[in-house]
């Protein structure tokens, strides 16, 4: 089974460590698992949320575009897009909007430790709170659902809002569904080790902080930054607590377990502060160096990075268009032309007969058509151990059964109690498939 996944980063900063290892380099190497169809975007509307400066924003998609594919990215694998260039997801995010509890809204985190501040200084609970901020959870739900992630890497503040886009996306399919789920539910995925990585004061690695190593900086000045960390006053040949040492927690985020378990057993022997700073700048250095370089080509080069992002839009809307089609349909933003058009097609096929026409594949698994009059195939069944089976499905359809139709892209397929019994074909739009599922439905009820 193929599994989705989905994540992206908001453009307001230039990537640091803790980007790297909780976020990005975790979902690179997710992408390049067997069986995973992964998204990653830039998540530039959400910059717009926290930042007001429009040169920092455009700088930091700059560098996040650019720090995605030096770490590893192959744009040609997965879908690589800025959130932006996908104008369904502000539209969806409005029919989320209608549908997102303002109950659910106010336990957002952010909202809510907005509204604290406010109230512990003697301001207005709202001073200060754009709609933006309130609504930040129905534009990440928009962003998830239009792709039917089914995992979302997050840090572990985010995992709140993944939630929301499950209950979300679970009221929009209760509402509209009509016994079908338009979306899938996501699941958060954190990496435990890596979560939550500590800066310079060992606090959260954090630009508010002021405390990060910027990821792709020169070797200087990564070092000049180690140098920084905050560590006790044990000297040399004194042991060390790596379990206490924001240090150590760093050198363990990106060592090897034998390095790790070697690094610890130093400090425990007594390595002194400044080695042990050494030795962590040595091995950043080495897993980084050769990352920074490709990085700062790919700096030099906006126009190819231009062209990569928008050949991902192109490929992500191939999904999303179509999608939110069906999605304007089932709230009723529907086309009076091809309603006619759709009714009048029905009709017309309505006064022809459908018939089953069973058959034995290549490969000895007998099967079953479902053709029109005049030999359109309306279904074409899944593959039977034997005829009899084959025979048996038929029959329920043909004695109308308990069929339901589930539609998957600019295709359907069909469902007898509870298992996939048939798909139809592909068409080239929405309102063909619509059509087409009409008309089968016409077809079963004579038969």
């Amino acid at each position: 089974m193929t599994t989705r996944i989905l994540t992206g980063i908001t453009t307001t900063g230039t990537p640091h460590l803790g980007n790297y290892a909780g976020a990005i380099r975790p979902a690179i190497l997710a992408s390049q698992q067997p069986g995973a169809d992964s998204f990653y975007f830039l998540a530039d509307y959400h910059a717009l949320i926290k930042c007001d400066d429009p040169l920092r924003i455009q700088r930091s998609r700059l560098e996040i575009a650019a720090t995605w594919l030096a770490g590893g990215l192959d744009p040609d694998k997965v879908t690589f897009y800025r959130q932006s260039d996908i104008p369904e997801i502000p539209e969806l995010t409005w029919l989320l909007t209608c549908v997102a509890a303002k109950g659910l809204l106010n336990r957002a985190h952010a909202y809510k430790a907005s509204v604290d501040k406010n109230v512990e200084a003697g301001e207005d609970p709202d001073a200060g709170v754009t709609m933006g901020l309130f609504s930040y959870p129905v534009l990440m739900a928009a962003d998830i659902l239009m792709f039917n992630a089914h995992k979302v890497p997050v840090g572990r503040d985010q995992i709140q809002h993944v939630e929301m886009a499950r209950d979300i996306g679970q009221r929009f399919n209760h509402l509209f569904g009509q016994g079908k789920d338009f979306f899938a539910l996501p699941e958060a995925v954190i990496e435990e080790s890596v979560a939550t990585l500590p800066g310079l004061d060992g606090r959260k690695m954090s630009k508010s902080y002021d405390n990060t190593i910027p990821l792709f900086t020169s070797a200087k000045d990564m070092k000049d930054a180690i140098s920084r960390i905050v560590t006790d006053s044990r000297a040399p040949g004194e042991a060390k607590d790596p379990d206490n040492s924001h240090l150590f927690t760093l050198f363990q985020a990106f060592s090897t377990p034998a390095q790790c378990a070697e690094f610890r057993e130093e400090l425990l022997q007594g390595l002194g502060w400044g080695d042990a700073k050494q030795r962590l700048f040595q091995l950043l250095d080495s897993q980084l160096s050769e990352k920074r370089e490709h990085y700062h080509q790919l700096i030099s080069r906006p126009s190819d990075l231009e062209d990569i992002l928008l050949a991902g839009a192109a490929k992500a809307r191939k999904i999303a268009t179509p999608f939110l089609e069906q999605l304007r349909e089932a709230v009723g933003l529907r086309s009076f032309r091809s309603s006619v058009q759709a009714t009048a097609e029905v009709k017309k096929k309505a006064a022809k007969s459908a018939r089953f026409v069973s058959f034995r594949d290549e490969d000895g698994s007998f099967r079953f058509r479902l053709l029109a009059a005049d030999g359109e195939q309306l279904l074409l069944s899944r593959s039977f151990a034997d005829g009899k089976s084959a025979g048996a499905v038929s029959k329920q359809l043909q004695q109308g059964g308990e069929a339901d139709v589930r539609v998957e892209g600019l295709g359907f397929s069909l469902w007898l109690n509870g298992e996939q019994v048939a798909d139809g074909p592909q068409f080239d739009s929405a309102e063909a498939r619509d059509s087409a599922i009409e008309s089968l439905r016409v077809a079963l009820q004579p038969l």
